[in-house]
């Protein structure tokens, strides 16, 4: 059994509640019973990509388990590399990485577009993503994560920074039978849904919590719950290599 815990949109800020939602996920996941296979926090690591706020991540997103971080919209491609991955002359190139376990291979895109807030998947990024699946046998379970759903959820403040350029991913998806997930955040909601054919697991946020349209918001500055507690997704494989996904809410010190 491969277990994959996945958090999402932690955006430090130099403050103290950020911090400490992150580190109640963090320190619950350290008290796990069982050695997880990886734990994977899909971006918006910073509130606004400044370097003081990815010291501040630095200190927070540390873990006994395999963990890998990705940027999001909010993240700032040079800190992220400085900063979170000790790049002494980081470039501004995607910010995409393979994590190799035992049995899987979770494969990590940047979808971040500098100086915007929707996602596309470089050409680059596409071409990284095809390298890591050819060249991972095929009975070994790839799972692909980024930032930005490639597909509407319902959500419209979300659905109008969605992935674009999805038509490319999908069609470097048909020929990779291995490809068994996406795994994604931005949303700040727990959501399931499928993209070319495959499952794509929404991780809820941690920092916050969106209201979906039929909640209600009495205004355009209530599109969040700030007071529901942080939450994560566990991704299980299990033998028979069916995932199953369980979410998880966490008690925040405050």
């Amino acid at each position: 059994m491969i277990v994959i815990a996945q958090l999402s949109d932690v955006h430090f800020d130099g403050g103290p509640r950020a911090a400490e939602r992150t580190r109640a996920v963090m320190d619950y996941l350290d008290a796990l019973p069982y050695d997880l296979d990886a734990v994977l926090v899909s971006g918006d690591i910073a509130d606004n990509g400044a370097p003081a706020e990815y010291e501040q991540a630095r200190g927070h997103l540390v873990s006994r388990h395999p963990m890998v971080v990705c940027p999001g919209n909010h993240d700032e491609r040079t800190a992220f590399r400085r900063v979170l991955l000790g790049e002494e002359e980081p470039s501004a190139r995607p910010v995409d990485q393979a994590l190799r376990g035992d049995g899987f291979v979770l494969a990590v895109c940047d979808s971040s577009v500098p100086g915007e807030h929707h996602g596309r998947l470089e050409d680059s990024t596409l071409e990284w993503l095809d390298g890591i699946l050819t060249g991972t046998p095929h009975d070994v379970p790839v799972l692909v994560a980024f930032h930005h759903p490639p597909v509407p959820l319902h959500t419209p403040y979300v659905d109008d920074i969605r992935l674009f350029g999805e038509e490319r991913l999908a069609a470097l998806a048909e020929r990779h039978p291995h490809l068994r997930a996406f795994l994604c955040g931005h949303a700040h909601t727990a959501a399931a849904t499928t993209f070319a054919g495959r499952p794509l697991l929404v991780a809820p946020g941690v920092v916050s919590t969106l209201r979906l349209p039929w909640e209600a918001p009495s205004g355009p500055d209530e599109h969040v719950f700030l007071d529901e507690p942080p939450a994560l997704a566990f991704h299980v494989l299990g033998e028979d290599g069916r995932l199953t996904t369980h979410y998880r809410v966490v008690t925040a010190r405050r």
